[in-house]
């Protein structure tokens, strides 16, 4: 991986525009992005070992008519349990940063810079695979209210996900750069162009 290609990591709390962001770096600035929320889907699909473990686990009830998983059932185990969050976790990290790496130093060939969507960021001990840590942030209240039209939650559902994180302000704490989404779309991402402007 060359040394000047930066590596950007967004984190922030559940619902605080952490999407709104990577998706403006990818169309309008052109830069690659990887998700590791979608690297953690793929971690699940039918027929991977990571699935069979969490069925022969949970039992076979977590799984659709089609074979795959019934995230919002397995959502609802996980969420209320920090122990069997910790067990899926351990399952799915693992799969995730490896992927991260391996597409990271592909990528660094081609790109100065990359950016990483790792909601777990610091929960997960991924910071070493990051040159800079971006954190969206906005107040709890409108946190809560975006997951509960977004996920279609009760606000208890809604507060358990958000509890299961880190706290947002331990998250501003350690960032490099703390990007708010109090106020409008528009300054948000006059501030994710001016970011961008500094070398790291």
């Amino acid at each position: 991986m060359g040394d000047s290609t930066r590596i950007i990591g967004i984190t922030g709390g559940i619902g605080m525009g952490k999407t709104t962001v990577s998706n403006y770096l990818a169309t309008v600035h052109q830069l690659p992005v990887l998700d590791a929320d979608l690297i953690a889907r793929a971690a699940v699909e039918p027929g991977s070992p990571i699935l069979s473990q969490i069925i022969d686990r949970y039992g076979s009830t977590l799984l659709r008519l089609d074979g795959s998983l019934d995230r919002a059932k397995l959502g609802t185990i996980v969420f209320s349990n920090p122990t069997e969050r910790t067990w899926l976790e351990q399952q799915i990290h693992p799969f995730v940063r490896q992927t991260l790496k391996t597409d990271c130093n592909r990528l660094a060939q081609i790109h100065c810079a990359i950016v990483l969507v790792i909601p777990l960021l610091f929960e997960a001990n991924m910071t070493d695979l990051v040159t800079e840590i971006w954190v969206v942030s906005c107040p709890e209240s409108q946190q809560l209210q975006r997951l509960m039209q977004r996920e279609k939650l009760s606000i208890e559902q809604a507060q358990a996900r958000i509890q299961s994180q880190m706290p947002i302000a331990q998250k501003r704490d350690r960032a490099n750069l703390v990007l708010d989404n109090a106020t409008t779309l528009e300054t948000l991402l006059h501030h994710v162009d001016r970011a961008l402007l500094k070398t790291s």
